[in-house]
Order: structure tokens, then C-alpha cells, then sequence
């Protein structure tokens, strides 16, 4: 009974102390991009760059990927039928490209899905490195009747560096 209660306190402290970094980014899915192949979109972190400031010395570590989104913004009302595949690539300056998050056979008439965490371990040195970019790898399983802009979403988490 004592033990169970240390464990729960011990994550309820963890909780407090974790910290969450949004990112989010707009992709335009135009109508010409062809089905069955992949198609990508690349762009800088500018709003987790101003969490991190780009400052390798920022107090903070075991940065991870803690939930990875996409959602239809425009048009109104549309779905992600015509979607694949997604992928979900960041690096920076200086540091190789890591999947984070992925879906594939997507067959969804939703208007937002969930992706697949992918376990790339720490994301520390990427995250607190200058030039942050993340580069969204997509796949139609048919071409789109009109122009489509999708919002990727993605939370990293953080604890304090000691």
C-alpha cells in the first residue's frame, strides 16, 4: 500500500515539473500534386525556437515528442480521405533528420488524426539547435479536387535541467 502511494507521489512530481512546447505549421496540399507519391514540406520552428531560444544552454533536457497531430484548415468541412501516408521528419543545423511521428494507411473521413509517436529517443541537441525545421513527407491515395491546407501540430516535453 506504501509503495503504491511513493509511486503515484513520485509522478505527480514529474507532472509538475514537465514542461510542454507546442509547434505548429500550415501545409499546403495543392491540387496538382499527383496520388501515390510522396510529396514534401519544409518549415523553420520559428515558435519552438522561441522556447529554446536556439540556445544549446537552455535549462532543459529529455526533450521528447509527446503527441503529433494533422487537421484539415482549409477547405471548411474537408477530411483527410485523400491521405495516405504522413510522415514527420525535425532536425536543425548540424544534426541529422529524425522521424517522429508517422501514419500510414490512413483511411480516415475525419477532419484530424492522430499520428504514430515514433521512440527517437532525446530530442535535446535538435530542439536547443539553431535552425529548427521540420519537414512533413505526405502520400495521396487521390489527387485533391481543390487546394488543401493542413495544420500540423506537434508537442514536445520537457523536464528542467538541473
Amino acid at each position: 500500500m506504501a509503495a503504491s502511494a511513493v509511486l503515484v507521489s513520485c509522478g505527480t512530481v514529474q507532472s509538475l515539473v514537465q514542461n510542454t512546447f507546442p509547434y505548429t505549421t500550415n501545409v499546403l496540399v495543392s491540387t496538382g500534386v499527383p496520388a501515390d507519391k510522396e510529396v514534401s514540406s519544409t518549415a523553420t520552428a520559428t515558435n519552438v525556437q522561441t522556447w529554446f531560444g536556439g540556445n544549446n544552454n537552455a535549462k532543459i533536457k529529455d526533450v521528447r515528442i509527446s503527441d503529433a497531430k494533422i487537421s484539415v484548415a482549409s477547405p471548411s468541412g474537408g477530411n483527410l480521405s485523400a491521405f495516405k501516408a504522413v510522415k514527420i521528419y525535425v532536425s536543425s543545423n548540424g544534426t541529422g533528420e529524425r522521424l517522429v511521428a508517422s501514419r500510414s494507411n490512413i483511411s480516415t473521413n475525419s477532419s484530424s488524426l492522430n499520428l504514430d509517436l515514433n521512440d527517437t529517443g532525446f530530442l535535446d541537441e535538435i530542439v536547443k539547435s539553431s535552425g529548427l525545421t521540420v519537414r512533413t513527407v505526405y502520400e495521396l491515395r487521390n489527387q485533391t479536387s481543390s487546394d488543401m491546407n493542413i495544420k500540423v501540430a506537434l508537442n514536445f516535453n520537457s523536464v528542467p535541467a538541473q
